[in-house]
């Protein structure tokens, strides 16, 4: 390495190389914070994460029990760690929306608002519309087509 060097020293000696210095260049400052200490030291707010209600752990556990499932078993219905289900039922976790449908759904339940503690209604299969059509297989026509002709 100390040939690449000897060379480049030579290169830049004779004018062959141009060396521009660039401002701040290779340095890893941090910005200046704006609030100054005095400020910070008189902000006497407390923030906290949302928990999860204890009424949603409640019927969480409850519902899990009912089916016979371990925190274990949730969690793999749903698809996520054994911790969340834990955090979760202990009321610790963060709440998230997706998280909760999932459960929701896994056990059956409804596990917040006002119809915690009941039973999710079944999703609704798509009607069947064959009984509005009493008529199975080809159909006649006689308005624009020979009488007796076959529309398919």
């Amino acid at each position: 390495s100390s040939g690449i060097n000897a060379e480049y020293g030579q290169a830049a000696r004779s004018g062959g190389v141009s060396v521009d210095k660039k401002y701040g260049g290779g340095g890893n400052q941090q910005k200046v914070v704006s609030k100054n200490t005095a400020n910070l030291d008189r902000e006497t707010e407390e923030l906290k994460h949302e928990a999860v209600a204890k009424d949603f752990c409640g019927h969480l556990r409850d519902a899990r029990t009912a089916k016979g499932w371990t925190q274990k078993d949730l969690s793999q219905r749903i698809n996520e760690k054994p911790q969340i289900v834990q955090e979760y039922e202990s009321g610790k976790a963060i709440p998230n929306n997706q998280i909760q449908s999932k459960m929701e759904r896994a056990l059956g339940v409804h596990l917040r608002g006002k119809d915690a503690g009941n039973a999710l209604q079944p999703r609704g299969k798509k009607k069947d519309i064959s009984s509005a059509f009493p008529i199975q297989g080809l159909w006649t026509c006689t308005c624009l087509f020979k009488p007796g002709a076959k529309v398919f």
